[in-house]
């Protein structure tokens, strides 16, 4: 028996894929790319938007780019030799040894991306959600994961070339294995993160401890470090230089 296709839902799905090859994109431009007529594509838009796949782009006139909900759910259809499968036993026990909130998260085209959490078992942590952004400068991510990429591969994350500041966490990084977000990120939350490296050295994600910063105080900065530095060489297929 044939089945009627919809066309609405093709005209979504193509949207969404031009709005991935030429984010940040207009309306007007994304019709003209589309050869659609633009108020059913700003129908499109509002569809992918109000169900978490796009949103407006800093600045003005007003342009849309990719969430990072479809790289949440692209890791969710891999198979066992998904990332988040090799590592999910590390993950746990670095959630049991520090009694916190642990994160795994991977670069994605200009941010970093959670793709998995394991919840602290304490009532008080920090929660949160798989598909959360990271921002690539300030946060323990970005200081455990750009120290082993190449210049060209920081600049597109960053959007520049690091600056001083940047370069001495990088330089940290590579000395103590591990990097500190000290409330730089979310006010009363630290995190501690260290690079997951493939045989050539390529980092392809973090893992992170993130906790109330009155459980990671200063003084307990090298204690964590050390801990999650531990767990994320032992599911490194490289070892950090």
């Amino acid at each position: 028996m044939s089945v009627k296709r919809s066309q609405s839902a093709s005209r979504v799905l193509l949207a969404l894929e031009r709005i991935a090859e030429h984010q940040p994109i207009g309306v007007s431009a994304l019709a003209k790319l589309l050869d659609d007529d633009k108020s059913a594509v700003q129908r499109a838009i509002m569809t992918l938007a109000d169900d978490g796949w796009i949103r407006m782009a800093a600045g003005t006139p007003t342009r849309w780019e990719l969430t990072a909900h479809i790289h949440a759910v692209a890791q969710m259809g891999r198979g066992s030799d998904d990332l988040r499968q090799r590592v999910r036993g590390a993950l746990e026990m670095l959630r049991n040894e520090s009694q916190e909130t642990i994160l795994l998260t991977v670069p994605d085209v200009r941010r970093f991306v959670t793709i998995d959490v394991m919840q602290s078992p304490q009532l008080l942590r920090t929660a949160p959600p798989i598909g959360m952004v990271v921002p690539v400068k300030e946060s323990a991510t970005g200081r455990a994961i750009l120290p082993f990429m190449t210049s060209e591969r920081q600049i597109e994350l960053l959007g520049e070339k690091p600056d001083a500041a940047l370069l001495r966490h990088f330089a940290a990084t590579r000395e103590n294995g591990y990097s500190i977000s000290d409330g730089d990120v979310a006010v009363g939350s630290t995190n501690v993160a260290a690079p997951i490296l493939e045989s050539d050295g390529r980092p392809v994600a973090a893992m992170v401890i993130s906790a109330p910063t009155d459980r990671i105080t200063r003084s307990r900065h090298r204690e964590f470090g050390e801990m999650v530095s531990r767990a994320a060489r032992s599911v490194s297929r490289g070892v950090p230089a």
